[in-house]
């Protein structure tokens, strides 16, 4: 019986590690790879055309970047894994207050490294085209890759939890930087990609706000682009730089209704015990 018992224990853990570790990284893999075709074959970023723009962000972004990792997310609600504290979807009084600080910051890190184009015009415009990029980035490495390795070293406590998913996380996103248009070579890599991403981790696991997170990694991408990324696309606004942004948040906003109405925790009012003695109480 005890033999049993063990290889059942086994069989448990080997599929949550399944579930938590492999299955959210072959999601990265394949977003970093759909990623990595879409602009390297279109060159999306490194020659301004709008079309190319609105199908990166569509595959890239919002499809493989947003919705799957939605999906495990949600079966990962089913399974007690995660909750929505834990996976940065929160109150809009909350987000709010957490974008507020994440532009505030952003904006000065901007102004510290320099802007990727000269005029507030130019600087929305670029801060809306890598907007669908920076979402789909804080969904994949953070919400869905972060929460779910927290969520395999639990065991261990926070001191174990916070940095093995500020560590990997952060090498993620160096990474996803990486597949972009940039060419780095390792310094770089190390010292700058991985490093904004490490920085972006302590962010998300301390304000848990998946929109300030997204903000904070479009700044970063803004930082970090250099001059890899075609000047037309920062001398005005157009439609093919407006519309992808509003179809990547608009996404996300859909998803956080829908996860809002439908893994909500409800509390449960306890019924009063009654006293001994008191039952006749204000009867006539």
């Amino acid at each position: 019986m005890t033999s049993v018992a063990d290889n059942a224990v086994k069989i448990v853990k080997q599929a949550s590690l399944f579930r938590l570790i492999v299955i959210p990284l072959t999601v990265v893999a394949a977003w970093l790879i759909e990623t990595f075709l879409l602009e390297k074959n279109l060159r999306t970023f490194a020659i301004f055309n709008g079309e190319n723009l609105l199908l990166y962000t569509i595959f890239a972004c919002i499809l493989t970047g947003i919705v799957i990792p939605v999906l495990l997310i949600v079966r990962s609600f089913r399974t007690g894994d995660v909750n929505m504290f834990q996976i940065g979807f929160r109150t809009p009084k909350r987000t709010l207050a957490a974008c507020a600080v994440a532009f505030f910051a952003g904006y000065c890190a901007i102004l510290l490294a320099g802007p990727p184009a000269s005029g507030r015009l130019a600087l929305v415009s670029a801060f809306l085209v890598f907007l669908p990029t920076g979402i789909a980035s804080a969904v994949v490495c953070w919400v869905l890759a972060g929460t779910h390795i927290q969520a395999a070293v639990r065991r261990g406590g926070i001191i174990v939890s916070i940095p093995a998913g500020v560590i990997i996380t952060g090498i993620l996103f160096g990474l996803s930087s990486a597949v972009h248009s940039f060419s780095p070579d390792p310094q770089t890599l190390v010292s700058r990609f991985i490093g904004a991403g490490i920085i972006a981790a302590f962010f998300f696991f301390a304000i848990r706000d998946v929109y300030a997170t997204a903000v904070i990694v479009t700044f970063s991408d803004m930082i970090l682009a250099g001059g890899g990324i075609d000047p037309a696309y920062f001398a005005g606004l157009s439609a093919w730089i407006i519309v992808p942004a509003v179809l990547a948040l608009g996404t996300l906003l859909c998803i956080h209704w829908y996860l809002f109405t439908h893994f909500t925790t409800i509390q449960v009012p306890v019924p009063l015990q009654k006293i001994p003695g008191t039952e006749g109480a204000g009867k006539d």
